[in-house]
């Protein structure tokens, strides 16, 4: 049996791909019969190779939801594919974002407890996280060694009732001087004003401990022990205007019984919010995570 081969304009084009830049391709929209050919044959005509391709066919909504990872010919660029892929995505009603390799940079804000920070930081220097921590904002002083030490910029910028708008303001100055990709939220215990999570929209994700709204206010540990709690978790998510209830991109849950006393619960409840915090943002960094109304479809 004769075996075909590629024609030399192909060929040199899967040689070349090796040393290729890497894209990623997002899109959504109602599902309608073609819209996977007319993406790959886009591709194709643009001499770039899938290496992996990800959709999820919402048949209850009638949506898709897709990601494809390619590599491209040297020199092509992200505003070209998006410029000449909106015939297709027009045709088809998909709304679509293409991505170079670029690894985003990322503001990571704190209060007094360091664990998520931590994380984030080793994370990072190990190449772990998709993206890189470029500074930490913080409304204390308490974790500043933990960022200097890791050679990381530390801001304080103190807030209170009289200064949030200013506080606010600086924070987006930061934003803009750092090209800030993504805020993460990570154990930062000021509320965000309304105004300040519209500007952030899509670019800001907040971990909190899944008891909310079970266990509101002070002690939430101490009112979990002394109901008797089975399960510790945390819930990593979207920052909008609705506070804690912004679509949910990761949830992590620890069983417990009987002998964790609160200072225990709270120990697990610090490990479930790193194992959510840091893949919300790895998965956010990697684009797998395409927002959805008020929820989210994540491609892992």
């Amino acid at each position: 049996m004769e075996l075909l081969q590629p024609a030399d304009k192909d060929l040199e084009i899967w040689e070349g791909s090796v040393e290729s830049p890497t894209f990623i391709l997002t899109f959504s929209g109602l599902d309608r019969p073609g819209i996977i050919h007319a993406v790959t044959t886009f591709l194709l005509e643009k001499g770039c190779n899938i290496r992996q391709h990800q959709q999820f066919d919402d048949t209850e909504n009638g949506t898709l939801h897709g990601r494809t990872s390619f590599t491209g010919p040297v020199g092509l660029a992200t505003e070209t594919l998006a410029d000449d892929f909106l015939d297709t995505a027009s045709w088809f009603g998909l709304t679509y974002n293409f991505y170079d390799q670029k690894a985003p940079q990322l503001l990571v804000m704190v209060s007094k407890a360091g664990h998520c920070l931590n994380d984030l930081i080793f994370k990072d220097r190990n190449g772990q996280l998709g993206g890189e921590v470029a500074l930490v904002v913080s409304n204390h002083e308490d974790l500043r060694p933990m960022a200097e030490s890791a050679g990381l910029p530390f801001v304080h910028i103190p807030v209170q009732p009289d200064t949030k708008e200013a506080a606010e303001a600086r924070l987006l100055e930061l934003v803009e001087q750092y090209n800030v990709d993504l805020v993460v939220l990570a154990r930062y215990m000021q509320v965000l004003s309304d105004d300040l999570c519209r500007k952030l929209e899509g670019r800001a994700i907040n971990i909190h401990h899944s008891f909310l709204p079970g266990f509101k206010g002070a002690r939430p540990y101490h009112q979990a022990h002394s109901r008797g709690v089975k399960l510790i978790g945390a819930t990593a998510h979207y920052v909008t205007a609705d506070l804690d209830e912004g679509p949910i991109i990761e949830q992590e849950v620890i069983r417990v019984d009987h002998t964790y006393s609160p200072k225990n619960l709270a120990s697990v409840g610090q490990d479930a919010e790193v194992l959510a915090l840091s893949r919300a943002v790895k998965w956010h960094c990697e684009h797998r995570v395409l927002r959805d109304g008020a929820s989210t479809v994540v491609f892992r």
